[in-house]
């Protein structure tokens, strides 16, 4: 066994002594204890430990004995709820009644893993301002403590963790060894955090602060001060992608801040778009962004203001996409795409010209273009959903969307294009308007397009992982349906009322 297992081993040993004696005994027995995730306590519920791949409740009922028995052997419970071992990373968090006993403990397992930023070295060495985004639990902290062992220790640069709920360096006076030589400070209350990140800039000099979970706009701003004095940032904030980021109002300053600019009638005009625009305010205060969308799984934005300049204008930008392969080599398996120039009026009149000699290019606007697309490959019509109005032939919308002076109508308008108009945003009513705009018969029975549909659907579900409804059925058709999906190993039901009566196949 490697020091590194061992070491962890011992530190899931410190979390289990601080447990009940019964609950200690069950836990130290179980064969996957390496892998245990938290521990939840409960009051009057059995204890529950979950592992990476089960979860498993203990015998009897927690007690207040139980709960006091933890919350005597840990650190005190900051204004956050929170406290932890010493010399540890592990984190226990408190529930409490109305009139503020405990009542529930959750405690959560915290590891020190080495290694883990070698796919993103490069980035992190730049010296360049790095925020990381990522749903709760995919490893952000993780990464931020391996920054700052790996700044301090090989880099020999001068870093200060800004430890909130000290998830970062563990709780106790002494920071984990897992930060490294980095510097540590603590907050108060997490109301406070801004103001020991302008301290520790101030008062300590450092060259690289690491701070976690920026969730408030005075946090937002401190950030901001903090690059403006040729300070390094590494943080982590609330959002799991870069667009999360733009679109909440407290924390868009980090991406550059979003304002509405009224462009004039000539400019508008040039970049064919209505007057009023969003643009961004600032730069970044984060030069670089990365999404971490799976544990190995990283989506870099190695320059943040070009890929916020693109969101705003409709555009969706590529980033650079590293994964780390179950044989652990690195590989990038999506090179970032350049950022096209603005096209000229010459560029724009060439390509309104060459546009009839592709496939129809339908704009939707309040209409799903997942199921346009879908529509589209089951009855094999040349045609394609357009992203943007600007590279559209016909725009599809709704009746309801569709009244003289709305948005749509205006920029169809001003794009000389012609508007189709649907009842309601249904796949039915989608089917309908392609059969008649294209003047076909579809291609095939009913039944060979009710498999061609189901199939390009489970193919759907698997890219977006998210249910797809398909079009109603008989009951002889839906059965093919299903089978179809059992063969996928993915699950469906029948939804809805005859007529309308159809599958909806799940992730």
């Amino acid at each position: 066994m490697s020091p590194t297992v061992n070491s962890q081993n011992e530190e899931i040993l410190k979390l289990l002594t601080v447990l009940p004696l019964d609950i200690q005994k069950v836990l130290k027995d179980s064969p996957d204890l390496p892998s245990i995730v938290e521990v939840v306590l409960d009051l009057g519920r059995p204890a529950e430990a979950r592992f990476a791949k089960r979860t498993m409740l203990l015998h009897g009922t927690v007690n207040q004995g139980d709960i006091d028995y933890v919350t005597a052997r840990i650190g005190s419970f900051s204004a956050d709820n929170r406290a932890g071992i010493e010399a540890t990373l592990h984190r226990i968090s408190a529930m409490r009644n109305r009139v503020g006993k405990i009542i529930g403990l959750t405690c959560r397992i915290g590891r020190a893993i080495y290694g883990t930023n070698d796919i993103i070295q490069d980035v992190i060495e730049s010296g360049k301002n790095l925020l990381f985004m990522g749903p709760p639990g995919i490893g952000k902290t993780t990464k931020l403590r391996e920054a700052a062992r790996v700044l301090s220790d090989k880099f020999n640069r001068r870093v200060i963790v800004v430890d909130t709920s000290n998830e970062i360096a563990g709780d106790g006076d002494i920071p984990h060894p897992g930060i490294g030589k980095a510097r540590r400070m603590q907050v108060a209350a997490p109301e406070l955090q801004h103001r020991v990140m302008i301290e520790a800039v101030e008062n300590h000099m450092p060259e690289v602060i690491i701070v976690d979970e920026i969730g408030t706009e005075a946090e937002a701003l401190a950030c901001r001060t903090i690059a403006e004095r040729g300070v390094q940032l590494i943080g982590t904030a609330h959002g799991n992608t870069l667009d999360n980021i733009i679109s909440n109002p407290t924390l868009s300053d980090l991406a550059g801040g979003i304002q509405s600019v009224i462009l004039g009638d000539e400019e508008a005009k040039r970049r064919r778009t209505q007057k009023a625009v969003l643009e961004r305010k600032a730069p970044p205060t984060f030069e670089i962004a990365i999404e971490i969308r799976e544990r190995d799984t990283f989506a870099i934005y190695q320059d943040v203001a070009k890929a916020v300049d693109s969101l705003l204008r409709g555009r969706e930008p590529q980033p650079e996409v590293r994964v780390r392969t179950a044989g652990g080599k690195i590989e990038v398996v999506q090179k970032p795409k350049e950022e096209q120039p603005e096209p000229t009026d010459k560029e724009i009149a060439k390509a309104a010209k060459e546009k009839d000699k592709g496939p129809l290019q339908i704009y939707p606007f309040g209409i799903n273009a997942g199921t346009i697309e879908r529509a589209l490959r089951v009855m094999q019509l040349p045609a394609v959903v357009a992203k943007e109005m600007d590279e559209a032939d016909v725009v599809l919308t709704t009746k309801s969307k569709a009244r003289p002076g709305t948005k749509v109508m205006v920029m169809a308008d001003a794009h000389n294009l012609p508007v189709h108009v649907i009842k309601k945003n249904v796949s039915t009513q989608i089917n309908k308007f392609l059969r008649y705009y294209f003047r076909a018969e579809e291609k095939g029975t009913a039944e060979e397009q009710a498999m061609r549909e189901v199939e390009d659907a489970i193919s759907q579900v698997r890219n977006i992982k998210k249910s797809v409804d398909l079009n109603p059925q008989n009951a002889y058709v839906r059965r093919l349906q299903h089978q179809k999906v059992d063969a996928a190993k993915m699950h469906s039901e029948s939804v809805g009322e005859e007529p309308k009566r159809r599958l909806r196949i799940y992730p």
